[in-house]
């Protein structure tokens, strides 16, 4: 398993009005590192090839962030792709290391040109799993 981090810290904007991170903002960070992880690890080719899609997300609310806290998000693919799709897991954790969110979310590979769904191909799937 190879894993990924990007630090994230809420803005005021991200706050809902019980004084935490919205859950809707919590979906868009999952969005966030798992496109920081694709344009960390993908070749330039890849890039202009081909484009991803969630098919499913599974999110677990376990603890509140407030304004101004950080967290770390880490990524990493599960098993190896199943056709056009894989799940990535993510989980947020403040600087105690308690995970504050956990979530599983199925991403599918879209060729850009003609925007259908195609196989993740094996030296893909080698640069995030390996």
């Amino acid at each position: 398993m190879t894993s990924f981090q990007l630090l994230i810290t809420p803005t005021p904007a991200d706050i809902d009005e019980l004084g935490h991170v919205n859950n809707a903002v919590w979906v868009r960070w999952l969005q966030d590192v798992a496109t920081a992880h694709w344009l960390a690890r993908a070749e330039p080719a890849d890039l202009d090839a081909y484009v991803w899609v969630v098919i499913r997300h599974e999110v677990d609310y376990l603890g509140n962030v407030r304004a101004g806290e950080t967290v770390t998000a880490r990524t990493w693919v599960g098993d190896a792709p199943r056709g056009a799709r894989f799940d990535r897991h993510v989980e947020f954790a403040r600087p105690d290391g308690k995970v504050r969110v956990r979530a599983k979310t199925t991403w599918a590979m879209v060729d850009r040109a003609t925007a259908r769904v195609v196989r993740v191909p094996p030296r893909i799937a080698a640069r995030f799993t390996a």
